[in-house]
């Protein structure tokens, strides 16, 4: 996860963060009223300084991570929204010393073994992307246990960003591509926007209209690069393990209160005009 479990610090050494113009259908209503996002995309950072600043251990502030992961889930739920994506490990995030990565792993399989049956009673979707050909055994059978379990779940969707990177995932569409093109399966005129986005981990997910994220950093890290094309974006400084409810509503807020006009114009203002005698 920046992981559930993640904080940034290591994932930017290396210096990285759905159809285009593709958005989330049937946004909802956003907390104290506007219109909400569908779609919301969660960078949760902050997860090690945030246990620095008390004199703990990194694992610590990642365990508080993953409560507050799980706070966001509920209350993604309560406010509605039809997909929840959480960058939970990055591609980038096997830099880390062996230790802590050991540490993640292990979170990691006990929030699929203990939360599972939970997300699965909430009727939660789980929906994992990212690279899993080079994980343990043991780690992509968990992770298609989730999928498998869920499947048929028609509430929140929860999209798990796990090994992911989203230079990784395009650089990977576009060579499934050139497959198919050497194979005369398609023509260079076939080639488009449309048919790279079909080729994403994402291909069955709308984007995200908006993305948050915590720890007062402000940069995707090679997170969703070609779905945030059109995406709103949060910064807030609260560490990922304090945020709450009350932090994921004020940013659906900001959202409801923007205008997004995806390249054209606002919807010209009524003026009312006087006129004399």
């Amino acid at each position: 996860m920046p992981s559930f479990i993640e904080d940034e610090t290591t994932m930017e050494r290396v210096g990285q963060p759905g159809c285009v113009g593709r958005s989330s259908a049937g946004a909802v209503k956003a907390p104290g009223g506007g219109r909400g996002p569908s779609h919301v995309g969660l960078i949760m950072d902050g997860n090690g300084r945030w246990a620095s600043a008390r004199g703990l251990p990194r694992i610590e502030g990642h365990r508080r991570g993953l409560d507050a992961l799980r706070g966001a889930v509920r209350a993604a739920i309560e406010f509605n929204l039809a997909y929840l994506t959480v960058y939970s490990f990055s591609a980038e995030n096997w830099s880390r010393p062996l230790d802590e990565v050991r540490d993640l792993m292990g979170l990691l399989k006990r929030f699929i073994r203990k939360d599972l049956i939970e997300l699965h009673r909430a009727d939660v979707r789980v929906k994992v992307i990212g690279h899993r050909a080079n994980l343990q055994p043991d780690i992509r059978g968990l992770l298609e246990e989730a999928e498998t379990t869920t499947r048929m779940n028609q509430g929140l969707t929860l999209v798990v960003a796990f090994n992911y990177g989203g230079r990784q995932e395009i650089a990977a569409a576009v060579r499934d591509i050139a497959r198919m093109l050497a194979a005369g399966a398609i023509t260079e005129s076939d080639i488009d926007e449309r048919l790279l986005s079909r080729h994403l981990d994402t291909a069955d997910i709308p984007d995200p209209d908006l993305i948050i994220r915590t720890s007062g950093e402000q940069r995707l890290s090679n997170f969703l690069l070609w779905q945030a094309a059109y995406s709103e974006f949060v910064f807030l400084p609260v560490l990922w393990p304090d945020f709450d409810r009350g932090a994921f509503a004020a940013a659906l807020a900001e959202y409801a209160a923007r205008d997004r006009r995806f390249g054209g114009v606002s919807a010209p203002r009524e003026v009312s005009v006087r006129t004399g005698s």
